[in-house]
Parts: structure tokens; C-alpha cells; sequence
């Protein structure tokens, strides 16, 4: 499947708890195109709070987008149609952050893994059994983990498990919102190889949601970085971490441990609130290189020598 996502938006009211008055409005998602074609891996990477999760969230109908079109294989997709998203979610899931929030804490992780099966009222008891331990076997548990409830499996497995449950519909594209991120190192390497091993062998796609670049770098074949609801740079991984052009994603890759010190080694300043933000480009107000036309003009992704894509007014057209 060829995903193709094309002015995506997505607008959150903020009121108060007493009163239900408005407060104000939060571009979570402004404005965002990007694609996913077949069998690729891309990494949408960014600081906490950029919009990351929230575009996952509405690819597979979690939340409602306020604008924007959702196109799989040239065909619009109507994700605010619940005929079509019971359909849409045998094409794509969705791995969540939190394994241990993502499982019912009182049922057996067999029958958690099995869910999207009789949900879609895919196969007969006995042929879901069957897939179940398929898809044990594919993400290297065994079948003993069926009968044990998520309390009484460490965290690599819960995970494994929410991972064997994304792939039971044998979906196209699997959206994975910072999977990682509860694990410790040892299990974070095992899961990227369980991704990378799948994405060979079958061809699965992957949105990648992640704030770690390490593993962005080592999986993804493509790179979206996201800044306060935009996205600021598309780069293939190879070329965004040898030579990353906007200012935010170097100061990303300058903050990794293993960077080399340098200018952006010294601090930037706190993200702007998402109620104020800034006019022209946003990141101006945490950038050294800021010139009067970014206070005045929002740039767009525009493209460069290399290939990339970049919203700066002062990087190099191609």
C-alpha cells in the first residue's frame, strides 16, 4: 500500500474545567504531507509535545483530523466514517507507547492477541488458535504466554505481545508510537531487530513515532522531522544524519551522547508554549541563525541539492 497523507490538521480547543469556556486553540498537526510507500521504513522523529503521536492517532481513526486528505493506493480514505474504518484497520495498525496500558491487565495475553481477529470476525476458535501461535512463533514467544496474564510477563514481552496483536490482521502498515520507550537497552535492541526482521521478510511499512535517533537511524529508510505541528525536514536517514540542514534537526543530533561538541552543543531554550506560537518560522526563537524574514514569512518545505526537503528561508534551494 502506498500511503499518501496531504495537508493533514488537526486543532484541539483548550477550555476551562469549570466552566467549559474556551481558553484558546492547539495546532497539534499543521499542515502536514508526507508519504509512505510500499515496504518502507519512515521515522517521524521530534521533541515531546511536536504533534508526533497525535498524526498516529489519526491514521488509524483515534482521533477525527480537522482538514486534510488520507489517500491509501490513490483512493481517499474517510477516517471520519465508521463503516470504512472498520475496514481501514485490517490495513493498518497501531503498535501503543505503553505496552502495559495497551493490555487488559485481567485477560490472558492470548486472548488480548486475538481481539483484532474476532472483532473482524476473521476465521473460525480453532483457526484463530492457530494464527495466535503463528504469530507467537513470528515475534519469538512461546505458546506458555498464552495463559499468563500481563503482570506476570516483563516488559520485552508485553511488548512482543502487543506487537503479535498489530500483526494478526496482517495489516500493510504498522504505526509504531514510540515502542521503545518503556524498555530497557537490551530489549530495545531486540525489538528493532524483530521490526527490521518483518519489514524484510514480509514487506511491512512502518510509520515510525520516536524521539530516539539512534534508533531512527539504524531502522528507518526515511527521516521526518516535526517541530510544534510541522515538519521542518525530510531527509533519507543516511543523508539527515551525515549532513542535517535545518537548525532544529542539528541541534537535535548534536544533543545524541556520541555527538561531537560544537556550537549546538550549548543550550536553546524551552520549547514554545503550543498556544503562542511563534509567527513566521517557528523555531526562530531558538535559533542563532534567525534573520528578520523568519519573523515575518513561515517557510515551506522547499527542496535542496541533495535531495532533501527543508522549511528554512535560509537553507540552499536545489
Amino acid at each position: 500500500m502506498r500511503l499518501t497523507i496531504e495537508h493533514l490538521t488537526k486543532t484541539f480547543t483548550m477550555r476551562r474545567t469549570w466552566s467549559s469556556e474556551a481558553l484558546g486553540t492547539i495546532r497539534a498537526v499543521d499542515d502536514v504531507s508526507f508519504e509512505i510507500a510500499p515496504g518502507e521504513v519512515v521515522a517521524l522523529v521530534g521533541e515531546s509535545g511536536c504533534g508526533k503521536s497525535t498524526i498516529g492517532r489519526l491514521l488509524v481513526g483515534l482521533e477525527r483530523p480537522t482538514g486534510g486528505v488520507v489517500r491509501a493506493d490513490g483512493e481517499t480514505v474517510a477516517l471520519q466514517e465508521l463503516s470504512q474504518l472498520r475496514l481501514w484497520r485490517r490495513r493498518v495498525q497501531l503498535i501503543f507507547q505503553h505496552a502495559d496500558q495497551a493490555l487488559d491487565p485481567r485477560r490472558q495475553l492470548g486472548d488480548s492477541i486475538a481481539e483484532p481477529l474476532v472483532v473482524q470476525r476473521v476465521g473460525t476458535v480453532i483457526e484463530r488458535r492457530r494464527r495466535v501461535a503463528a504469530l507467537l512463533r513470528q515475534v519469538g514467544l512461546d505458546e506458555a504466554i498464552l495463559t499468563r496474564l500481563p503482570h506476570q510477563c516483563s516488559g520485552g514481552q508485553r511488548q512482543r505481545a502487543t506487537i503479535a496483536r498489530a500483526l494478526a490482521l496482517e495489516p500493510e502498515l504498522v504505526i509504531c508510537d514510540e515502542p521503545l520507550s518503556a524498555l530497557d537497552v537490551s530489549i530495545q535492541s531486540q525489538v528493532l531487530n524483530l521490526f527490521s526482521d518483518l519489514n524484510r521478510r514480509t514487506g511491512l511499512s512502518y510509520l515510525f513515532i520516536t524521539h530516539d535517533l539512534r534508533a531512527a537511524r539504524w531502522l528507518a529508510d526515511r527521516v521526518l522531522v516535526m517541530y510544534l505541528g510541522r515538519i521542518v525536514e525530510v531527509a533519507s536517514a543516511a543523508m539527515l544524519f551525515s549532513a542535517p540542514k535545518h537548525p532544529y534537526t542539528q541541534a537535535l543530533l548534536a544533543a545524541l551522547p556520541s555527538a561531537p561538541r560544537g556550537p549546538w552543543q550549548r543550550a536553546i531554550g524551552e520549547v514554545p508554549s503550543a498556544f503562542l506560537v511563534p509567527s513566521g518560522c517557528r523555531f526562530r526563537t531558538r535559533c542563532p541563525y534567525a534573520e528578520a524574514i523568519c519573523s515575518q514569512r513561515e517557510p515551506s518545505l522547499k527542496p535542496v541539492a541533495d535531495g532533501s526537503r527543508v522549511a528554512c528561508h535560509l537553507a540552499e534551494s536545489g
